[in-house]
């Protein structure tokens, strides 16, 4: 599973023309799900999200998560995320996961996320999005775990 995970003061998702999700004081999440990836696996990188101290504490130091500031969280699914650049110019997406797959560990991050009493916004599966923000910091960390990998640690 791989992740982008933006600090934002807001966010959206227009969908045909229309705004589907918006979110304020928050975070942006863009997953993408590869072959491999579990339910145990979205349930440890929801956990490991909301608990992330990325907020600023009084003295400007990262040191606050998104419960403790009460903020928002959008999710969106970004199939590219699964892509390789390892030969050639055209991205390989031979390792995303099947989408029907997919879409149900997309659900579960979304609803373990929710399970920590956040209030959370998703972007539309498999549509094609706009995806606005304005990030705050800026402040972008890119969360990828494996399930299969005995590496321990967050590239």
């Amino acid at each position: 599973m791989r992740i982008v995970l933006q600090r934002v003061k807001k966010a959206s998702v227009v969908v045909d023309g229309k705004i589907v999700s918006e979110i304020g004081k928050g975070l942006l999440v863009l997953l993408g799900a590869e072959k491999g990836d579990t339910e145990a696996l979205a349930d440890y990188l929801a956990k490991k999200i909301v608990n992330l101290r990325i907020f600023p504490d009084e003295n400007d130091k990262m040191n606050l998560s998104i419960k403790d500031v009460v903020g928002e969280v959008l999710v969106v699914s970004q199939f590219t995320l699964a892509s390789y650049i390892k030969k050639g110019n055209r991205p390989s997406f031979s390792d995303a996961l099947e989408e029907k797959i997919a879409e149900k560990l997309y659900e579960k991050f979304v609803d373990n996320i929710k399970s920590e009493g956040l209030r959370v916004r998703k972007g539309v599966f498999k549509a094609r999005m706009e995806v606005s923000l304005v990030n705050d910091g800026p402040v972008t960390f890119i969360l990828e775990r494996r399930a299969n990998s005995k590496q321990s640690d967050f590239i």
